[in-house]
C-alpha cells in the first residue's frame, strides 16, 4: 500500500463518508422543504401553477442525475457565477429531491379516499384544514416507507458529485486506489461506508412505521 498504512486509509474514508452524510442531509431537508413547496403547486386548483409543478417534476425526473449536477455547476459557471462543487452538488441534489419528494407524497395523497375529503368537508372544513387534520396524517403514514427508501437513494447518489470534483466517499475511495493499488480492499471499505449510512435508516423507517401503527 506504498506510504498508506490502513489507519491512513480509514482516517481518509471516514473524513469522505463525513462529508457523504453532510451532503445527504443537506439535501435531503432542503429538498424536504422544496418538495412541500412543489407539492402545494401539483394539488392546487390553478392550471399555470399545476403545469409549472408538473414541468419541474418530469424535468429532474426525466434526466440523469449526473447531467443536472454537470449542468449546475459548468451552466453557472459559463453564465459567470462561480460556486464552489459543494454549494453546486448541494443545489444539484436538492432540486433533485425536491422533484422525487414531491411526486412521492402526491402519489400518498392522491391515494387516500375520496370518503376521506367528503367526511371532511362534510365537518365544514376548509381545504387547508382537511390537509392538514385528516388527509395529511394518514398521508404521513403511507409515505415514510418510500420517503426513507428515497433517501437511501440521495445517499448513494451523492457519488455522482465526484463529476463536479466534490471529494465525498466514492471520489476518495477513487484517489486512494488510485494511490495505494489496492482497489478491491479500497472500494470494500467504501461498500461498507455506504452501508453503514443506509442501514440505519431503513431499521428507523421500520420502527416508525410500526410507532405509527400502534398510535392510530
Amino acid at each position: 500500500m506504498n506510504d498508506f498504512t490502513l489507519g491512513d486509509i480509514l482516517l481518509a474514508l471516514l473524513h469522505g463518508l463525513q462529508w457523504t452524510a453532510i451532503l445527504s442531509l443537506t439535501a435531503f431537508v432542503l429538498g424536504s422543504m422544496g418538495g412541500l413547496i412543489i407539492l402545494a403547486l401539483r394539488l392546487a386548483h390553478r392550471p399555470a401553477l399545476v403545469w409549472l409543478a408538473k414541468t419541474f417534476i418530469e424535468v429532474f425526473q426525466g434526466t440523469p442525475l449526473l447531467m443536472q449536477l454537470f449542468i449546475v455547476f459548468f451552466g453557472l459557471s459559463l453564465g459567470g457565477v462561480e460556486i464552489p462543487p459543494w454549494l453546486a452538488a448541494a443545489l444539484g441534489l436538492t432540486l433533485y429531491t425536491s422533484a422525487y419528494l414531491a411526486e412521492i407524497w402526491r402519489g400518498c395523497v392522491n391515494a387516500i379516499p375520496k370518503a376521506q375529503w367528503e367526511g371532511s368537508a362534510a365537518l365544514a372544513l376548509n381545504r387547508y384544514q382537511q390537509m392538514r387534520h385528516v388527509i395529511l396524517p394518514q398521508a404521513l403514514r403511507m409515505a415514510i416507507a418510500p420517503t426513507v427508501g428515497f433517501l437511501v437513494q440521495v445517499v448513494k447518489g451523492t457519488s455522482v458529485a465526484s463529476i463536479i470534483g466534490f471529494i465525498e466517499l466514492t471520489k476518495t475511495g477513487g484517489m486512494l486506489a488510485n494511490a495505494t493499488f489496492e482497489p478491491f480492499l479500497i472500494y470494500g471499505l467504501v461498500a461498507a461506508g455506504y452501508f453503514l449510512l443506509c442501514y440505519p435508516l431503513s431499521l428507523y423507517s421500520r420502527h416508525l412505521e410500526r410507532t405509527l401503527h400502534v398510535a392510530r
